[in-house]
């Protein structure tokens, strides 16, 4: 996992001695940065994007900074890599939440206390999915149908729009002599 720190961004980009990231045309300056550095990181990669040392990020940087690069990760428009969030505090992760939701976007995010959370928008099904592979670390189709008695198809499709999502990654190996995708948190 590699972390861009927001703070030091924000510093070489904007040079306002602020730690807060207001306006939507600040949003936009810091978005494209990270966009920048994220197309040289190697297929695969997770970016940690660390918002510890930053102050308040109201609703139209949130938009403009987590909502459009989720939506254009997931759009394919950065190849095969994802996105969490880190260090966040409560008042940062409201606004970026509804940023999220708005446009029915879901990220992985992980709290200035530790704690691990799903930001924005996910239906329950793939909640109840992703909460599995959380707790398992990683899982195949057929561990997921043993575990929750669903049908093949179900499981296989609920598994597909995660990582479609950028919330798992997917990774082909071989066992008992077949390729088999092998689902795992990020």
């Amino acid at each position: 996992m590699i972390t861009y720190n927001i703070y030091k961004l924000l510093k070489e980009e904007l040079k306002n001695g602020s730690a807060d990231l207001v306006t939507r045309p600040s949003g936009q300056v810091i978005r494209e940065r990270i966009e920048k550095d994220l197309s040289k990181e190697k297929a695969g990669e997770v970016v940690a994007l660390d918002f510890s040392k930053i102050g308040i990020i109201d609703y139209s940087c949130a938009d403009e900074i987590a909502a459009k690069l989720i939506s254009r990760l997931i759009s394919g428009e950065y190849g095969d890599k994802y996105i969490i969030l880190t260090g966040l505090n409560d008042n940062q992760r409201e606004n970026i939440e509804v940023a999220l939701e708005r446009k029915e976007l879901a990220v992985m995010a992980e709290m200035r206390d530790g704690k691990k959370a799903l930001l924005g928008d996910l239906n329950n099904y793939l909640k109840e999915t992703l909460n599995f592979i959380l707790k398992k670390g990683k899982v195949t189709a057929s561990d997921l149908c043993n575990a929750l008695k669903l049908p093949a198809n179900t499981v296989g499709t609920r598994l597909l729009n995660l990582y479609k999502k950028r919330l798992v990654k997917r990774i082909g190996e071989i066992r008992d002599g077949g390729r088999v995708w092998v689902y795992e948190k990020l």
